[in-house]
């Protein structure tokens, strides 16, 4: 979704500094900052689409045989998106509730699927750190992955094939790929940010340079026809888009680790790198670097990642 630069920055405060899924004094408190909630669902194909209110959109299918979502937003959108997928699908159980990561703009939602979906599923890195997260004084009631993967999760529900792969390192430790095969939509959740300033979880096991072959080796999995949900667009433009946007990403990333590791080369301090707030030639879409951003970067340059 196009959310303002304020607006997701806001989000992710709460969703990786209040330990992912949020306090629920930190969650109301941004809660109570926010514009009315406006929700749409667009679909794609094959009885495949995507949800967009408050935090990283949501992936869903309805078919006659089964019922599929991807990630859960804030609980006041999840709220609204299962009023709307219970019209689509006549009130039928989710067979399935996927978490792409751990972020709370993508899982503190989980909550409102209790007793609505029958298993939710994440890969085993990502379920370890929602399960902490809840797990801890003051936090919120959360509904956790009872089910993972370490690879790859394959399983036909309804007329669909529904992929889970696990790529590798990169905005996260824990990210999964979710491919509805016979549809050809996969969903990215935030290994793919649309022209806007990625978030770095370099706690969670982030890794810049894998995320670069991550990004290859997924497209290098599907085709030229493939759409990919996004979890977040910058101003102005999709949360969906085709291998292009994917490369368009790869490059900036790219681009980026370049110009840290000439800054480096350079013998630039960290102080006056992170000071820069660069704007990247031929990125510029993306808008200049917050200090925390680039101090990731060169963190991952001069001390490599653990």
């Amino acid at each position: 979704m196009s959310l303002t630069r304020r607006d997701f920055l806001a989000s992710t405060a709460v969703a990786v500094g209040a330990g992912a899924i949020g306090r629920p004094a930190l969650a109301a408190a941004w809660q109570q900052q926010q514009a009315p909630l406006t929700t749409a669902f667009t679909d794609i194909r094959r009885n495949v689409g995507f949800f967009t209110g408050r935090g990283g959109t949501i992936g869903f299918m309805v078919n006659p045989g089964g019922v599929v979502a991807v990630d859960s937003q804030f609980p006041d959108a999840a709220k609204l998106f299962i009023a709307g997928l219970n019209e689509r699908s006549k009130g039928r159980q989710v067979d399935q509730l996927i978490n792409t990561h751990h972020h709370g703009d993508h899982t503190a939602g989980n909550n409102e699927f209790l007793g609505i979906a029958k298993r939710v599923l994440a890969h085993e890195r990502a379920a370890a750190l929602i399960k902490e997260a809840a797990a801890r004084p003051n936090a919120a009631p959360q509904l956790v992955p009872d089910a993972t993967f370490t690879d790859v999760w394959r399983e036909e529900i309804g007329n669909e094939w529904v992929a889970l792969k696990y790529y590798g390192r990169a905005h996260t430790g824990g990210d999964a790929v979710i491919t509805f095969e016979r549809a050809n939509v996969v969903h990215m959740g935030d290994l793919m940010f649309n022209r806007r300033i990625p978030v770095i979880d370099r706690p969670a096991g982030a890794h810049v340079a894998n995320w670069v072959v991550v990004l290859e080796r997924t497209a290098a999995d599907h085709n030229g026809d493939t759409v990919y949900i996004f979890g977040h667009a910058g101003a102005g433009h999709p949360v969906t888009g085709s291998r292009a946007d994917l490369m368009h990403f790869r490059d900036y990333l790219t681009t980026l680790l370049e110009h840290t590791r000439g800054a480096v080369q350079a013998g630039q301090t960290r102080d006056v790198f992170v000071a820069s707030k660069a704007v990247l030639p031929k990125f510029e879409q993306f808008g200049p670097h917050s200090t925390n951003t680039l101090g990731i970067l060169f963190d991952e340059i001069t001390q490599g990642v653990s």
